[in-house]
């Protein structure tokens, strides 16, 4: 287990073997949130919609309906 300690401003230097096996690298977005007294980091993919996609195992039925429906407003 690595440890880092915080400077004035609260900032903490994530370890360097950490970075590298997560790619965190210089302008690397990371989620910062509280559970359940703990601080919770996450890197945060580059590509969010790239990331997403497939979560919704749709079989492409969510596009599908969105066609139709954007198809039934140009029609009125």
């Amino acid at each position: 287990m690595a440890t880092t300690t915080a400077t004035v401003k609260g900032q903490v230097t994530i370890p360097a073997p950490l970075r590298k096996k997560l790619n965190i690298h210089r302008g690397t977005k990371i989620s910062v949130k509280e559970q359940d007294g703990k601080i919770i980091m996450e890197p945060l993919p580059e590509d969010v919609l790239k990331a997403g996609r497939g979560i919704l195992k749709t079989k492409g039925r969510a596009v599908k309906r969105l066609l139709q429906d954007r198809q039934i407003e140009a029609d009125r």
